[in-house]
């Protein structure tokens, strides 16, 4: 029985398992690539998408409890050629380095800014909790605050 989610606006019935894990069906069924497997088990932040605005691990997440929702994925961030002010400010603060976990600390990001539009160091340390092997935590942070106060 078909699953259906709506992914960056547009509405999918996917013929998949419940338990599938929903980064599985958005990266294999519908072909969008941008979110990363990282660990599997929701520790590292790899993975992370909105569903209903609200940032999850999707490597763990049945695609069952999608059903219904609305789910964002960093290729659907940015709207009509506008990049999202989350994205642009990682490229002004030259976050990425290597790369790998940054779509899924962009997704974070951008829920924490929807949720606390001016957050502190301690509200983005908990809010944060991707795991970074480069280290750009503290230009994460910077990103962050630009987009607050702009």
């Amino acid at each position: 029985m078909a699953i259906t989610i709506t992914v960056n606006g547009q509405d999918h019935a996917l013929d998949v398992a419940g338990d599938t894990p929903l980064l599985w069906a958005i990266r294999d069924t519908l072909g969008l690539t941008g979110t990363k497997f990282g660990c599997g088990i929701s520790a590292c932040g790899a993975c992370t998408m909105l569903v209903n605005g609200r940032a999850v691990r999707s490597c763990t997440l049945p695609v069952s409890a999608a059903e219904g929702a609305a789910v964002t994925t960093i290729e659907g961030l940015a709207r009509e050629g506008t990049l999202h002010k989350v994205q642009q400010a990682w490229i002004d603060h030259q976050v990425p380095q290597c790369g790998y976990c940054q779509s899924g600390m962009i997704m974070a990001a951008a829920a924490l800014l929807e949720q606390r539009p001016d957050p502190s160091d301690d509200e983005i340390d908990a809010a944060i909790t991707n795991i970074c092997r480069c280290g750009t935590f503290a230009r994460v942070r910077r990103a962050i605050h630009a987009v607050a106060k702009g």
